[in-house]
């Protein structure tokens, strides 16, 4: 279902938890992902753009599955960019639960309530993207 604030078209991707609809930009609500300059170590102590891989991630779903997404706004952050929960499409599935889940991004409890924490742990569990490397 959909409501007349939310912000419907195709997105591009800023970085891992932001994107861009129409010249806005939403920051996914309730996750928070790598800047993409930003580096870690693999668990073979090896530098990678974990930031660059998240926002790649992130843009290669809007290409293989080519359909407008639909963000409901939550509100603001302290830079005034527009926090949404987005979904690919009208019904789904939500973008951040999907970075979480695949380990591009991390759940923010502060802001989600716990509403990815089961997708976290199982990508822990599964050693998936950045957050296989917290074990």
């Amino acid at each position: 279902m959909t409501f007349a604030n939310d912000l419907i078209g195709r997105a591009t991707v800023v970085d891992g938890d932001t994107i861009e609809i129409h010249g806005k930009r939403i920051r996914l609500w309730g996750v928070d992902a790598p800047e993409s300059d930003q580096l870690r170590r693999n668990s073979d102590s090896d530098l990678y753009p974990c930031g660059r891989q998240a926002a790649a991630s992130l843009a290669a779903r809007f290409y293989a599955i080519p359909r407008p997404v639909t963000c409901s706004p939550r509100g603001q952050d302290q830079y005034g960019c527009t926090v949404a929960v987005c979904l690919l499409g009208v019904a789904g599935p939500d973008l951040g639960q999907w970075l979480v889940a695949n380990g591009h991004a991390l759940d923010w409890p502060k802001y989600s309530q716990g509403r990815y924490e089961e997708a976290q742990r199982g990508a822990e569990k599964a050693g998936r993207g950045l957050v296989g490397q917290l074990r």
